[in-house]
């Protein structure tokens, strides 16, 4: 509120620059449907609670993708790497075959694990809530696994980064 109770707008362009200056990971979620493998890139994802074990990640209400995972009810949530900025970028991209060129092994509740990821994270819905132009998605942790030699593919102000090498 500013001064007098009136509230100040927020110019979505300004909040999206802003923003942009906190680094994140990147994800890739995905499942298997009856026609194959489907998935999109998610840059909003966080570790929610350790008991029970919740993770909640945010897509887009235009995403056409989202609904199919949700009627899954099953995903995993891929943790990119360092190198994987193709990935990111093929998964984010609409009426493209995101798997193209992509390889993967099922996960032991059968969702694509792609190859390379930092981290993998298999899950099942637990909610939903609205979160204005996004949706948050709660889901209850199944399993996962890491791989600590990777290193993360990092996202800030637009573009992809990498951690300096430490020593």
């Amino acid at each position: 509120m500013t001064q007098g109770g009136a509230q100040r707008i927020v110019d979505p362009q300004v909040m999206r620059e802003v923003m942009g200056h906190f680094a994140s990971g990147v994800t890739v979620v995905t499942a298997v449907t009856d026609d194959g493998p489907v998935g999109f890139t998610c840059q909003s994802f966080s570790s929610l609670s350790l008991d029970p074990p919740l993770v909640v990640f945010a897509p887009g209400r235009t995403s056409r993708t989202w609904p199919l995972l949700r009627d899954i009810g099953r995903f995993c949530i891929n943790v990119l790497a360092e190198g994987q900025d193709a990935v990111s970028q093929d998964f984010a991209r609409s009426g493209a075959d995101r798997f193209a060129g992509v390889r993967w092994t099922p996960s032991a509740h059968g969702s694509p694990v792609l190859d390379h990821v930092v981290a993998w994270i298999d899950a099942e819905l637990w909610a939903e809530y609205d979160g204005g132009d996004h949706t948050l998605a709660v889901a209850r942790v199944l399993d996962l696994g890491a791989e600590p030699d990777r290193r993360p593919l990092l996202y800030h102000r637009g573009a992809y980064g990498m951690l300096q090498e430490p020593g």
